[in-house]
């Protein structure tokens, strides 16, 4: 392998599953390298698995990489495409007596080798000399010696030849497995290095193996670097069945691809000068494999979000109505669509993208503006049920409202008056005001927010809410 020509990698997932955000880690780090170095990065899709792969999975993968913006330079290949390629392989690793044709059940194995101290196949068919058709094939692992990774993030790891069992290769039926396959096309596509997760390491040495036997023992071996574990809170590594983990997700939830893709540089990889906060340009002109540390790394989805929030208020205005209105036309909103008035909102937009953190907290921000009526927070009410202060407070404002100037400064101030007159501050004085016109507690900006509803609209709603918390006791 020419260490001198422009590196290649791979991003070669499973169609077995929603897009994980391991997954997506990987994919940035190899797409990373690749544009670092003036590199290739190919997508090869690893579908030998028929009973769990999925062609919506397929879809899923593709749509993934193209909303975080990384595009391949080659594929996507698929795997069930390459069949040809598998069966040469195993001809000649056959022909080259690397192999042995094994008939035994996983339950056979399984009985024979529950005493043993050193878990795995036992070698049983190892010296039988089996014919090969119908029946699984397994590599014959050296007795002795040491399999060395040579990683980039964790060193030399070393993989004694005794502790490893003879592997199968492919199944009864000749489909090859992942360790094969995965090899085969790795020569075949001039890999030059490995950048995959640390769950694969223990496949490594097998791969190794492998590809010695197959291009002779003094081959030049790609470069491998295993990134480190993604863990949640509790230090445990990330599962579908406990932890949010896949791409849809929070794709769905409102997040931007650009402060994803930053957040997920940042598991495992630092900046030289310690920058948290980039830009995918400033990313690719820093990232290098030797700073990824070897330590699991923590996904943390309040510092996901602090960052979303940081690149949204990075936007500038039109820019985030653009896409923040696009993202609205794509989920479930409460209002009905035809309510939807881009006037409207073009006028309040510069009021949520300072306060919210993800598109998705933008619905509860802006929804009172497009319903007949507000969504009432059912703890706000009751905390003004039954309070003679707040009766006085929204009767005041009817009053008040229904002939003052309707702009902003004059609502502020008038509201601060009628504070002023039965002994509120401002905010204990608005809060009655908001909770009636917005149905919340908190939200953006209530003057300007009245100005744009309108008067007729406001004194309504104070009148239903006043008419509302008179009606209704405390329980």
């Amino acid at each position: 392998m020419d260490t001198n020509a422009a590196p290649k990698v791979r991003f070669a997932p499973s169609p077995t599953g929603y897009f994980h955000v391991g997954s997506a880690r990987t994919a940035l780090f190899n797409w990373l390298f690749a544009r670092r170095n003036h590199g290739t990065f190919i997508l090869r899709i690893e579908d030998t698995d028929e009973e769990r792969g999925r062609e919506e999975w397929v879809s899923g993968i593709l749509s993934a990489l193209a909303w975080l913006g990384l595009e391949c330079d080659e594929g996507p290949y698929r795997q069930s495409e390459r069949y040809a390629l598998y069966a040469d392989a195993l001809t000649r690793l056959w022909d080259g007596g690397y192999l042995y044709a094994c008939g035994c059940s996983h339950e056979e194995v399984l009985e024979r080798t529950k005493g043993n101290q050193t878990p795995g196949y036992d070698g049983h068919c190892r010296e039988l000399g089996l014919a090969r058709e119908g029946r699984a094939l397994r590599f014959r692992t050296p007795r002795d010696g040491t399999t060395v990774v040579k990683d980039v993030i964790r060193g030399a790891v070393e993989f004694p030849h005794r502790a490893m069992e003879d592997f199968v290769v492919s199944k009864a039926n000749s489909s090859p497995l992942f360790v094969l396959a995965n090899v085969v096309d790795d020569i075949d596509m001039g890999i030059t290095h490995v950048i995959r997760g640390e769950d694969l390491l223990p496949s490594t040495p097998k791969g190794i193996l492998l590809w010695k036997a197959l291009e002779g023992s003094e081959v030049e071996l790609p470069v491998f670097a295993h990134l480190p574990m993604l863990v949640n809170e509790k230090r445990q590594k990330l599962s579908k069945r406990r932890d949010p983990v896949s791409l849809e997700y929070y794709r769905e939830q409102g997040y931007l691809p650009e402060a994803f893709c930053n957040y997920l540089s940042l598991l495992g990889w630092n900046h030289p000068l310690g920058k948290e906060l980039m830009t995918m340009k400033e990313i690719v002109q820093s990232f290098s494999l030797e700073d990824v540390n070897h330590s699991p790394a923590f996904f943390d989805v309040v510092k996901l979000t602090h960052i979303d929030g940081e690149h949204i208020r990075r936007l500038d205005s039109d820019e985030f109505i653009a896409r923040s209105s696009a993202w609205l036309d794509t989920v479930t909103v409460p209002w009905e669509r035809h309510c939807f008035e881009m006037d409207t909102y073009q006028r309040i937009a510069h009021l949520v993208q300072e306060r919210v953190a993800t598109f998705g907290e933008i619905i509860p921000m802006v929804d009172f503006f497009f319903l007949e009526s507000p969504v009432y927070d059912k703890v706000a009410v009751e905390s003004l049920v039954g309070n003679e202060t707040t009766q006085r407070m929204l009767t005041m404002a009817l009053n008040t409202f229904s002939d003052c100037s309707w702009e902003t400064d004059t609502l502020h101030e008038t509201t601060a008056a009628m504070g002023n007159e039965i002994g509120l501050k401002l905010s204990k004085a608005q809060a009655p005001i908001r909770v009636a016109v917005t149905g919340r507690r908190v939200g953006p900006p209530l003057f300007e927010s009245m100005v744009i509803l309108g008067r007729e609209k406001v004194l309504a709603r104070l009148q239903a809410f006043a008419t509302l918390v008179a009606r209704t006791t405390p329980e």
